[in-house]
C-alpha cells in the first residue's frame, strides 16, 4: 500500500460523506479523483484489506445477538468449529486460550426466538452446552484501526435513540452491513435494491447515525490483513455496582478497541466486564493491558486474558452485532 491507500483507509473508517457522490467527496479531500478512489477501494477489497464500504450497527436494535462459547475437547475443535461456522447467523468464531470455554463465537438472528433456535441447533449438533452472554451495556463499540500515529482512545459510547428506528430501517441496515456498490452514485444502487429513493436512503442513514443505531459508517477494514494479528479478550470480575465506573475508565484506555458489560451466568461465568485489545504483537497487547490494569477502578480486580489462537470465521457483522 502507498501513502494514498493509507490516507484513504485511515481517514474514512467512519463518517463516510453522506453526499450523492461520496467517493468524489473523498477524492476531493484526498487530492485525487472519484475514479481513483473507487479503483483503490475495489483493489483493496479484492486483496482482502477492505471488507466493505458500509456500516456497523448497534447490537440488538434490529435483531438479536449474543457472544457465546463452548468447552470443546482438543480432538474435536475442528469438527465443532465447522459446525458452528455452518450456522448462518454466526459471523465470528475464534479459538481462545486462557479459559475452559475455548471456542467463542458471535451469533445473530432476526429476533430472540430465532437466536435461541440457532444456539439450540449448535448445542444439539455439538453435544455440548452453549454459554450465552448477551450484551448488557456498551461502553465503547466504535471499532476502528488507526494506521498512522499513536494509539488513541475510542470515543465513549452514546446511548441509542431507539425512537428513531422506522419499520423499513432493518432492511436498509442489513444492506449496509453487506456494503455499498463501488459506483459513483452508490445510494442510487442501494435505493433501487430496496425500492427507495436516493434521497430517502441518504436521509435514513444520516438519521440512524445521529441516533447511534449505526455505530460507524465508512470503510470497514480487515484488521488482520493490516497487521493487527493479536486479538485478546480480557474479562474482569467485579461487583455489579463497580462495573459502570470501571467500564467507563477502561473504554478510555488507548488500545482498548471494544468495551462492554455482558450477563453473568451463575455457576458458569462470573466475569461481567469485557474488553478487546487488538494489537500488532503480543508485547503491544501486553502494554495496553498494563495500562488497563493500572486503572484505579480495576486495581487488584481478578481478570483473565483470552488470546485468540485460531480464527475459524470472520465476516462482516450482520445487523445484530459488531465486530468481536
Amino acid at each position: 500500500m502507498d501513502d494514498l491507500d493509507l490516507r484513504l483507509l485511515d481517514g474514512f473508517q467512519r463518517d463516510l460523506p453522506l453526499e450523492i457522490r461520496p467517493f468524489a467527496a473523498m477524492g476531493y479531500r484526498l487530492g485525487t479523483s472519484e475514479a481513483e478512489v473507487i479503483a483503490r477501494l475495489a483493489r483493496l477489497r479484492d486483496q482482502g484489506v477492505v471488507a466493505r464500504i458500509g456500516a456497523t450497527c448497534r447490537p440488538n436494535t434490529a435483531g438479536a445477538s449474543t457472544l457465546a462459547a463452548l468447552r470443546v475437547p482438543r480432538r474435536r475443535i475442528d469438527q465443532v468449529a465447522a459446525l458452528v461456522g455452518a450456522e448462518p447467523g454466526v459471523n465470528h468464531c475464534y479459538l481462545r486460550q486462557g479459559s475452559d470455554w475455548n471456542l467463542w463465537f458471535v451469533a445473530t438472528a432476526p429476533d430472540a426466538a430465532a437466536l435461541s433456535e440457532s444456539l439450540a441447533r449448535i448445542e444439539a449438533g455439538a453435544g455440548l452446552a452453549v454459554l450465552s452472554l448477551p450484551l448488557v451495556r456498551a461502553f465503547n463499540i466504535d471499532l476502528g484501526f488507526p494506521l498512522a500515529g499513536p494509539r488513541r482512545a475510542m470515543a465513549l459510547d452514546q446511548p441509542a435513540d431507539l425512537a428513531a428506528l422506522r419499520p423499513r430501517d432493518p432492511a436498509l441496515m442489513q444492506a449496509l452491513t453487506t456494503g455499498l456498490a463501488l459506483v459513483p452514485r452508490p445510494f442510487v444502487a442501494l435505493g433501487q435494491a430496496l425500492h427507495r429513493s436516493e434521497a430517502e436512503v441518504i436521509s435514513r442513514i444520516r438519521a440512524l447515525s445521529q441516533a447511534r443505531i449505526l455505530t460507524r459508517f465508512g470503510v470497514i477494514v480487515r484488521h488482520r490483513a493490516l497487521g493487527w494479528t493479536q486479538n485478546a479478550m480480557v474479562v474482569w470480575r467485579l461487583p455489579e455496582a463497580a462495573v459502570e465506573a470501571a467500564g467507563t475508565a477502561l473504554a478510555g484506555v488507548p488500545g482498548v478497541t471494544l468495551c462492554y458489560q455482558r450477563r453473568r451466568v451463575p455457576g458458569l461465568w462470573n466475569w461481567p466486564l469485557f474488553c478487546m485489545i487488538h494489537a500488532r504483537s503480543r508485547a503491544e497487547a501486553s502494554e495496553v493491558l498494563g495500562r488497563a490494569r493500572a486503572l484505579p477502578e480495576l486495581a487488584r480486580r481478578p481478570h483473565r486474558v483470552l488470546f485468540s489462537t485460531r480464527c475459524f470465521r470472520q465476516r462482516g457483522a450482520t445487523i445484530a452485532e459488531v465486530a468481536a
